[in-house]
């Protein structure tokens, strides 16, 4: 009985050690890939050219795999694993950044290269036009939340001199402390989010599209 305890206490130890040392590696693993120079390396060996500007590649196998098979005529469109694949590739570089994405393995006509550009610039124009409306949309409910604080603040300061202090008061200042502080929670955060996703869509529109049929001839 004592023998299994001790057992048991040892097998405690073990894992104990284990699990400390597994979290000291994790540690310094966070700590190497979280440091500015690694990631700036990283980007600079991966993606960055003399020029600076940033070169992305695609290798596509066949046509399918370019084209979304479920759209056809005025509707067609790229597969949404081409967006998904350059909005990846892309999510680490700075917005101001050039990017030249390269399409290889695929034998294009020119009328097609053409209609994967247009269809690229036409996909990224639709996401900024969504971007617009949804920052038009928060301007509007900022100037609302404001124009609420303000009136119920005009309101607090007029009831407060014509009596005394009372529960109606303590109503309209919340009103008045909650509509601002909402507003500004929405300058301080949704609007300046959604001025970098308008950028990093804008970075999308300037790209510049090549394409190759031969890995190695770009």
């Amino acid at each position: 009985m004592k023998q299994d305890i001790e057992k048991k206490k040892e097998m405690r130890k073990k894992v104990g050690c284990s699990m400390k040392i597994i979290k000291k590696e994790v540690k310094e693993k966070i700590k190497e890939y979280s440091n500015k120079k690694y990631l700036d390396g990283y980007i600079r060996q991966e993606f960055l050219r003399d020029n600076n500007d940033a070169n992305i590649y695609i290798k596509l196998n066949n046509k399918d795999e370019l084209f979304d098979s479920r759209t056809i005529e005025n509707q067609k469109d790229l597969s949404s694993d081409i967006y998904e694949f350059l909005d990846s590739k892309s999510a680490i570089l700075s917005s101001d950044i050039q990017i030249n994405f390269y399409v290889l393995g695929l034998d294009l006509s020119n009328v097609e290269k053409n209609e994967v550009k247009n269809l690229i610039k036409e996909h990224y124009s639709i996401e900024f036009y969504k971007k617009q409306k949804e920052h038009k949309r928060t301007e509007i409910k900022v100037f609302r939340l404001l124009l609420i604080g303000i009136i119920f603040t005009i309101l607090y300061a007029l009831t407060l001199k014509l009596s005394n202090y009372d529960l109606f008061n303590e109503i309209l200042l919340f009103i008045a402390s909650f509509s601002i502080w909402e507003a500004f929670d929405f300058i301080l955060y949704d609007l300046i989010d959604i001025k970098r996703e308008r950028e990093v869509i804008t970075q999308k529109l300037l790209i510049d599209i090549y394409f190759s049929k031969e890995e190695g001839k770009i």
